[in-house]
């Protein structure tokens, strides 16, 4: 369907910003929405902030609202997370991820990374205080 690659991750300290960029290729039918999801060191995958194909509806968790916007290029089939005044918590691997169909409920944002129909191999992010 596509492939995912992530890049931009890095090492920042806290209060600084970076913007991480997933590119897709191979595609062969439109997403649904691309999210962004992150893993810390012994935490589960969590949901971060996706964005629809057509529209470019958003949707973020309320941990990063404010400081995190999502966005995309459907002309060069690429997504950004533009971080800013990145936290020490935000140190993770960020994942890029799509599905092609909508979630039942809400808008339709997968947020789950089980709801994912196909995934990067992610980009670190570490974060010092």
């Amino acid at each position: 369907q596509v492939q995912l690659l992530e890049s931009g991750g890095g090492e920042v300290q806290a209060g600084e910003s970076l913007t991480l960029s997933c590119a897709a290729s191979g595609r062969t039918m439109r997403s649904f929405a691309t999210g962004w999801l992150r893993q810390a060191p012994g935490k589960e995958r969590e949901f971060v902030a996706a964005i629809k194909w057509g529209g470019g509806g958003t949707y973020y968790s309320d941990s990063i609202k404010g400081r995190f916007t999502i966005s995309r290029d459907n002309a060069r089939d690429m997504v950004y997370l533009h971080m800013n005044d990145l936290k020490p918590e935000d140190a993770a691997v960020y994942y890029c991820a799509e599905h092609f169909t909508p979630v039942t409920g809400g808008r339709g944002f997968a947020t789950e990374w089980t709801q994912y129909d196909t995934w990067g191999q992610g980009t670190r992010v570490a974060v010092s205080s």
